[in-house]
């Protein structure tokens, strides 16, 4: 009894210790999948929630709002953007579709050796990295000649989609029986008829399952449209990622959430859509038969069954089906030649964001009857290689100073012919003089905007940190100043801090000079926040820093800023002690333009007065047109964070090229800041 007791015991104490191990795995399962969940869609849900917020502060709850979504169906770029997605999207798939399936076909009736061997190539560009698919079609693009633009765009997503809609066709034909197929071609059907009506509705799941993957892949791809894609183009994702690099904005937040959800349904629909009775009967009755009796039972009921669906009401049907796919081909077609036709009367425009009035362009096109195709860049280093890579022909430019150089010295740009442009001789000769330091007897450029680059300050901030204002570079490396300073993601901008805080010229040449300011970055890392461009004037205007490095022309909207949302504190703008960089934008004309004679039409016509002080109102930097500056009130012309007095730029210098190999020393010492 005794013996049965302690059995039964320890079998209730083994039971409940194998129920305390499975509940505690069960525990741990859960809260591995839980926070697992929180890292993917944590940042997701964040976001779609500021997309309902009211303010544009990404802390601050402003209150429940729809007008960012408002906001974003009002606006022509996103709308724009919108339509050139879901196009492509869906004529891409369409496409690979129909290719795919036809090659899944052929693929299939090959012997099994040389189809593993087809199989395996078509595997490869699913496993393959996009961004190296994307840069080997834009390589084969400008290799054969091809201007990137919208067909490039396409060719490129029907490439991508290709091998999945072939893996997901290839099994539902392995499942058909080729010998119903034979039945339907014993009772007289065409080679077509029996394929549609008998072969087609059993792989319809997996041609419908791979239309549907490629329009998800290519309505959310970045990677593959940011490299093939031409000028004056933009599909959601690469707005999005322009957008965002310049600020973002909380209509961005609502766009994205759009499209989350839009490709979360689409994968829903994808992986959990029921397959109907037919469809499923289909994958029962498929196999190869094992004996002649039963091939000969098989091809019986196929006849039967054959004959059935030949004599069946589907008629009415075809006809609707070929109908209406009619009409969708037509549309794709029309939309095409709408893209993909070349005007006689165009400029291809190549500037930095948010960098010229959009009215402009619209008077500029009204007045001359010129199409002008706008594409923007970030950074002078983004920039040149694609104008040196040609897959675009940009017919005017905007760069620096210093690139204008480098361009020059390279062979990329067309000399002006000033004739063409009379309103030149409203640009102050004193700025044409100093362009003259890149751009010797200014051949190749026409001076647009200048500025410095100095340190923006919160008054407030920094009297809290118990500082004095900062009056030199070397001020950025107090260690007061941790996690409260916004430093320029630019490689000369950066180099030129740490250099003039060490008593160098920005231009220098000196592998120990630059290293010493490599290391005097990293040894800054510690206090600077992030590496920013245009973003620094919003953080700073939110309160999110003390100090930033920043262009002057930033300055006057950061006033008007300041003053309309009545901040509690200032933000005064300095120049150094050490010195800056004394910078010139300018338009240049690269030397592949088809359309110089309209360049020049551009230029002149960026050089009126009343053009050139809309642009000054629009972007705030310092135009060096003297006859837009007469145009100015005084208490503009007397704003010296705007116009700075020369006395104050006495040891300043503007940014040279020093050669390709200076400048791979700098981009490598570069890479190494930001990787310490």
């Amino acid at each position: 009894m005794n013996t049965n007791n302690n059995t039964a015991d320890m079998a209730g104490s083994f039971s409940g210790r194998s129920s305390r191990r499975g509940r505690l795995r069960k525990f741990f399962q859960d809260f591995y999948l839980v926070i697992i969940l929180i890292f993917l869609y944590a940042p997701i849900v964040t976001m779609m929630i500021l997309s309902f917020n009211d303010s544009k502060s990404r802390t601050l709850w402003g209150g429940f709002t729809t007008k960012w979504y408002t906001q974003m169906f009002e606006s022509p770029a996103i709308m724009e953007a919108l339509y050139n997605t879901l196009l492509i999207a869906f004529i891409s798939a369409l496409a690979a579709t129909i290719l795919g399936t036809l090659a899944a076909i052929g693929i299939s009736s090959m012997k099994r050796t040389p189809k593993n061997i087809v199989m395996g190539i078509n595997n490869i560009p699913i496993l393959n990295s996009e961004i190296v698919t994307g840069i080997s079609l834009m390589l084969t693009f400008i290799a054969f000649g091809i201007s990137l633009g919208f067909k490039t765009i396409l060719i490129a997503h029907i490439t991508f989609n290709l091998p999945f809609v072939i893996l997901s066709v290839m099994p539902k034909l392995k499942q058909t029986s080729r010998y119903t197929y034979e039945a339907a071609l014993d009772l007289g059907a065409g080679p077509l008829q029996a394929f549609f009506k008998v072969v087609f509705p059993d792989i319809l799941p997996g041609v419908l399952s791979g239309f549907l993957m490629g329009f998800t892949m290519s309505l959310d791809d970045f990677i593959i449209t940011h490299f093939t894609r031409g000028a004056g183009i933009n599909t959601l994702s690469t707005l999005i990622y322009s957008e965002v690099r310049r600020g973002i904005k909380p209509s961005m937040y609502a766009l994205s959430t759009i499209i989350f959800v839009t490709v979360l349904a689409l994968l829903l629909i994808t992986n959990f859509a029921p397959r109907d009775d037919a469809a499923k009967a289909g994958s029962k009755r498929a196999g190869r038969p094992e004996t002649g009796g039963k091939q000969n039972d098989n091809e019986m009921a196929g006849k039967k069954r054959i004959g059935l669906i030949l004599r069946g009401p589907g008629f009415k049907k075809g006809l609707l089906a070929a109908a209406s796919f009619a009409i969708v081909c037509t549309v794709c077609a029309a939309t095409y030649i709408r893209y993909a036709s070349q005007s006689s009367n165009e400029l291809y425009v190549y500037n930095w964001g948010e960098y010229i009035d959009e009215s402009v362009i619209e008077e500029f096109e009204e007045e001359t009857g010129i199409d002008v195709i706008y594409d923007l860049f970030e950074t002078n280093e983004e920039m040149y290689p694609v104008v040196e890579a040609g897959g675009v022909a940009y017919d005017v430019v905007c760069p620096s100073d210093y690139m204008i150089q480098k361009m020059a010295e390279n062979g990329m740009l067309a000399e002006i012919n000033y004739d063409n442009i009379p309103n030149i001789k409203n640009i102050d000769p004193e700025y044409m003089e100093k362009a003259e330091s890149f751009d010797p007897g200014n051949r190749y450029a026409v001076p647009y905007t200048w500025g410095t680059v100095g340190i923006l300050y919160n008054t407030k901030r920094v009297e809290e940190l118990g500082l004095n204002p900062p009056a030199k570079w070397a001020d950025l490396w107090n260690p007061a100043y941790q996690g409260e300073i916004l430093m320029q993601d630019s490689v000369r901008d950066a180099f030129m801090v740490a250099l003039k805080s060490l008593g160098y010229s920005l231009n220098s040449t000196s592998e120990a000079e630059l290293k010493e300011a490599r290391d005097l970055l990293i040894a800054q890392k510690p206090l600077v926040q992030a590496y920013v461009i245009d973003q620094v004037r919003d953080k700073m205007i939110g309160g999110e820093a003390a100090a930033g490095v920043i262009y002057s022309g930033e300055m006057l909207f950061i006033q008007e800023e300041a003053a309309r949302q009545n901040l509690d504190y200032q933000l005064e703008y300095v120049i150094p002690e050490e010195g800056t960089n004394i910078w010139i934008d300018a338009w240049v004309i690269p030397k592949n333009a088809k359309n110089k004679e309209n360049a020049e039409k551009w230029l002149d016509f960026l050089c009126r007065p009343e053009i050139a002080k809309a642009n000054f109102e629009y972007i705030t930097y310092p135009t060096p047109n003297k006859g837009a500056f007469e145009l100015l009130d005084e208490e503009m012309q007397n704003n010296k964070a705007v116009f700075p007095d020369i006395d104050s730029l006495k040891n300043c210098e503007v940014f040279e090229y020093m050669g390709d190999e200076v400048d791979s020393v700098y981009n490598e010492l570069w890479k190494e800041v930001k990787a310490n």
